[in-house]
């Protein structure tokens, strides 16, 4: 698969999940357990990493939505909030296994070939894509980099180690092929499922 196409994949899996209920979100979950399923640590990793956020937005829907109070207990959540707070992190859980499996397919390398393919038609306009992604090439480059302690004051001082990138970037992307385009529209037609059924 083209890194454009399942970068569009993602991305209408993304959007599409923010209007399914539960009966559609029951239709996502096995598709993207069995899209990949290298992606499944690393999308528990992303769960693990997102938890106390996650939680956060569970209460502060929960207690945010008026309604009748769980056990009739004033200080409990409502039933209401808790119904649209489980749902609501149900889709992030579900957004964030798309993210991880992107990352799982792509990889960095195929993400950067992904957004400049995607972009590349932007530069007719004067946008410099190549730059862009340039760019978030080194920031991802440097996240994976361990740094020793203290490092970001040697940093700011300007007296920071050799912090030698690679001098060239190539993108070798390939030719966008009919089952690419077959895979989307494939998508399209399985996320108009998806929002039909709620």
């Amino acid at each position: 698969m083209h890194p454009a196409a399942a970068l569009l994949v993602c991305l209408t899996a993304i959007v599409v999940i923010q209007f399914l209920g539960w009966p559609g979100l029951a239709l996502v979950f096995p598709v993207l357990l069995l899209a990949r399923r290298k992606s499944i640590p690393g999308w528990w990793h992303l769960l693990r990493r997102m938890r106390w956020l996650l939680l956060s937005v569970w209460l502060i829907l929960a207690y945010g939505a008026s309604g009748d109070a769980v056990f009739d207990v004033t200080w409990m959540p409502t039933h209401e909030g808790v119904r649209d707070a489980t749902l609501h992190v149900a889709r992030l859980g579900l957004m964030l296994g798309c993210l991880a499996w992107l990352l799982a397919f792509l990889g960095n390398h195929g993400l950067l070939v992904a957004l400049q393919s995607m972009l590349h038609p932007l530069s007719r306009l004067g946008l410099a894509s190549e730059r862009f992604v340039v760019r978030l090439s080194l920031v991802m480059q440097n996240l994976q980099v361990k740094l020793p302690r203290g490092a970001w004051r040697n940093m700011i001082d300007g007296s920071g180690g050799d912090w030698d990138g690679p001098e060239t970037l190539r993108f070798e992307a390939p030719a966008w092929r009919a089952n690419d385009s077959f895979i989307c529209l494939a998508v399209l037609a399985f996320s108009c499922l998806a929002i039909s059924l709620g």
